[in-house]
Order: structure tokens, then C-alpha cells, then sequence
């Protein structure tokens, strides 16, 4: 179900995030350059189809990804980052938008926007830096299942053990990709060591 990737460039720039002295523009910059590798590892096994083109020796047939078929889906406001670079690896994807909110004393999850493309068939990516107590995941889950994709992944930076087996319980066959499955959760629902609040990091 979760799929820890460990590319030492992913370490690397995950951990400078991790870095209390790395600058706002310097963190907006890691999550962009974090999520085009995962989008490229999340998207290892798409399908190809054959499109015939014109080349310079005469009309061919080749393999492509229909990017259309992708859909990104960033949690606001910290997914924005990871939408810019999920863009950079399927610049013609398609884009929804969701917006949750936790209520920090309950720790429970709420849809608040929701603004999604038509998903009939669609593979599904949705984007948040924190996997935390799951309930923003399952929330956005629950949302988009309602469009009838074809199949819904997650990419996640950092993620908790208590959120990876909150959501496989309410999702079991749900896949997850993350740089990091980190120690745990705190008594206010924060990862540890984690990443700090990231959308006010990002957006002060």
C-alpha cells in the first residue's frame, strides 16, 4: 500500500526541507523539484498508446502516455508546490482542486472547496506534502471517488504510521508513495520530526 522512496536525491532534498533555516523560496523550490521524481516513479507503470505522427522520414507509429487521462490533485494550500512540479513531468494533465480543513481541538477533516475536472476513467494523483492523521487523505478519497476514476494514487513527502494504517483501514487497496514514513504523531496530530506547519511555512 505505501511505497517509501528512498532515491538519495529525494533524501537529500526532503531533508533540507526538514532544515528550520531553509528559506521560504528555497522550500517552495525542494517540494516542486521532490514532486516531479515521485510523479516519474508514481507513473512507472502508466499505460502507453500508439499514436501515428509525421516524422522526418514519413508518418510513424510510436508510444505515448495519454496525459489528458492524469489528473493532479492538490490539497490546499501546501499541494500548490507539488501541483508546479508534477506539471513540469505532464505538462498537459488535467487539474482539480480540494480544498480541507482540520479542525486542530477534534483533529477531524472537512471539505471546504471543491472545484475537480470530469474524472470518469481518469487516473487519479493527489498531492499533500503530510500524511498526518489520514483524515485529509481520506476526505479527498471519498471526494473524488465520487467522479468514478479509474484508479487514485497519493504522493506524499513525509507520512505517519498512524495515517498510513488510518487509511488503509477506510482504503485498503489504496496506493501511497512517500519519501518518508516518519516516527509518529504528537498529542496535536503533528508528524514527528515532520516537516513543521509547511502551509505556513510556505506561505507565512
Amino acid at each position: 500500500m505505501v511505497e517509501e522512496l528512498r532515491h538519495p536525491l529525494l533524501v537529500h532534498k526532503l531533508n533540507r526541507i526538514r532544515d528550520v533555516s531553509t528559506k521560504r523560496g528555497e522550500i517552495k523550490d525542494l517540494l516542486e523539484e521532490i514532486a516531479t521524481l515521485m510523479v516519474y516513479e508514481a507513473l512507472r507503470y502508466v499505460p502507453l498508446e500508439v499514436r501515428r505522427i509525421e516524422t522526418w522520414v514519413g508518418e510513424k507509429e510510436f508510444e505515448f502516455v495519454s496525459e489528458e487521462e492524469i489528473v493532479f490533485v492538490p490539497i490546499l494550500r501546501a499541494g500548490l508546490p507539488m501541483l508546479e512540479g508534477a506539471l513540469r513531468a505532464v505538462p498537459n494533465s488535467r487539474v482539480g482542486f480540494l480544498a480541507i480543513k482540520r479542525n486542530e481541538e477534534t483533529l477531524e477533516s472537512k471539505v471546504y472547496y471543491s472545484r475537480l475536472p470530469d474524472l470518469k476513467g481518469a487516473k487519479v494523483l493527489i498531492l499533500d506534502p503530510m500524511l498526518a492523521t489520514g483524515g485529509t487523505l481520506i476526505k479527498a478519497i471519498e471526494e473524488v471517488l465520487k467522479g468514478n476514476p479509474s484508479e487514485i494514487v497519493s504522493l506524499h513527502v513525509v507520512c505517519a504510521p498512524e495515517g498510513i494504517e488510518r487509511v488503509g483501514e477506510r482504503f485498503p487497496e489504496h496506493r501511497m508513495f512517500t519519501v518518508s514514513v516518519d516516527e509518529r504523531l504528537n498529542d496535536k496530530g503533528y508528524i514527528i520530526p515532520g516537516l513543521g506547519d509547511m502551509g505556513d511555512r510556505l506561505f507565512s
